[in-house]
């Protein structure tokens, strides 16, 4: 792991520089070396993947200039100081200021290569640590995309944070349109091989041969990818509409999975479409096979499952598309949000993201209504929505929610603007944002 740290080496003196260049190049280390501090800070800054060695007596910008410049992008960054005969104090200066240590001339070569050693592996920690902090926050970023608060949606999100942590093959079905490769995506980066590859391929989307070589190889002279088995390797291969999924590919893809052992080094996550109400995926597979897909399982719940989800998933995408398209969200009556909620929702996520973008841009042309729409999407809609199947009151409080949801963000959290355009007076709204959970500073900018 050494020989991949650099060293930067920062000294107006040539002799100074090579010299200890050759010395650390001999350790294993990959020397960068500089005549000033300037040429040095065009080159190092945050994340700088290695340590630096800097002389504090330089002509132009000194050591001590260039310290504090290095600190200020990069306060975690390590970086040894090498003194002149009397410069101790300077060199504790130096420490104040976030120096990692000091180096006083004439030094012990040795004496160097152990502080290097030290930073460096100090410097390798942070480097991993920051990478765990951002794929977390990636994984994070993914989990907010899957949108909702219903009982549904909650299990989902438990479902992927448990799963994404687990080392076996994962089979994710439901209906089209649910979100199923954000899902996997979720999956992926919320667990071991987050900073892995993630490799996606579409099993209908390739004849059987193509899709053997795409899968295994071997590739065609004008394809620079590895075979997708080797790309995912140590990561995650999603293999969308597995269903689809030839006999002949489906035994290269089983002796694949026995090849690699438990646990297995590349995790498999395949997606299955199959909606046939006589046929399902189990049907569609070897068994062997799919009993190594299916050792772990999430079913993605339909839109018409998820509640008052779909009312927030609108909101989110009409505010998506209006800022798109420069115009005001459309508005949505308590009839319309009752409409919403009872759509049968046949294309779900991406029939409702659809239905926003022709909302907004209907809005944008002063005409049409939401519930135009639904009619037009949803023959057996009827233009009087009716409360079946629901009690009144969860319209009431899905729409209540709704209405104070987009004001607050309309707002940017400004309670007293809110309460000035809903009539509401603090201690209603502030029982009202309690009883819906929304929290004031999730609409501060």
């Amino acid at each position: 792991m050494a020989k991949a740290m650099k060293i930067a080496i920062v000294d107006d003196e040539q002799d100074m520089r090579q010299s200890i260049s050759q010395w650390l190049a001999l350790s294993g280390y990959d020397t960068q070396t500089f005549p000033s501090a300037e040429e040095a800070l065009k080159e190092l800054g945050a994340d700088y993947p290695g340590i630096v060695i800097s002389d504090i007596k330089m002509p132009g910008m000194d050591g001590m200039q260039f310290l504090k410049k290095l600190m200020g992008a990069d306060s975690a960054l390590p970086v040894i100081m090498i003194t002149g005969h009397g410069d101790v104090p300077m060199a504790v200066e130096a420490m104040r200021v976030g120096a990692y240590d000091f180096l006083e001339k004439p030094f012990n070569p040795d004496r160097m290569t152990e502080l290097a050693k030290k930073a460096a592996n100090a410097r390798r920690l942070t480097l991993d640590n920051r990478a765990l902090r951002r794929e977390l926050s990636e994984g994070g970023q993914l989990m907010k995309k899957l949108i909702g608060a219903s009982p549904v949606m909650e299990r989902l999100k438990e479902d992927i944070l448990d799963l994404g942590q687990a080392d076996g093959h994962v089979l994710i079905d439901g209906e089209t349109g649910t979100g199923k490769t954000l899902v996997a995506h979720a999956l992926h980066a919320v667990g071991a091989r987050a900073g892995k590859k993630f490799v996606l391929v579409s099993c209908s989307a390739l004849e059987e041969d193509a899709l053997t070589k795409r899968l295994f190889g071997p590739m065609l002279p004008e394809d620079t990818r590895l075979p997708a088995v080797e790309e995912a390797r140590g990561g995650t291969l999603v293999l969308e509409d597995i269903e689809t999924l030839p006999d002949a590919v489906q035994a290269r893809l089983l002796s694949f999975m026995n090849d690699e052992g438990t646990p297995p080094e590349t995790r498999i996550v395949a997606i299955s479409n199959l909606q046939e109400q006589d046929r399902t995926v189990e049907d569609a597979l070897r068994n062997d096979l799919f009993y190594r897909l299916a050792a772990l399982r999430i079913t993605v719940p339909p839109l018409r499952q998820r509640g008052e989800d779909i009312l927030t998933l609108f909101t989110r995408l009409s505010d998506e598309f209006a800022d798109e398209y420069g115009c005001d969200a459309p508005k949505v009556s308590a009839q319309e949000a009752a409409q919403l909620l009872q759509a049968p929702w046949p294309g779900n996520v991406r029939q409702l993201i659809n239905t926003a973008e022709r909302a907004v841009l209907q809005s944008r042309r002063g005409s049409g209504s939401i519930t135009s729409l639904l009619m037009s999407d949803h023959d057996e809609m009827q233009p009087v929505m009716t409360t079946e199947g629901k009690p009144l009151k969860e319209y009431v409080e899905a729409f209540e929610r709704m209405l104070i949801d987009n004001t607050m963000r309309r707002h940017k959290g400004s309670i007293a603007a809110v309460m000035d355009e809903l009539c509401l007076p603090r201690r209603t709204l502030n029982e009202k944002m309690a009883k819906y959970a929304l929290q004031r500073s999730d609409y501060l900018n």
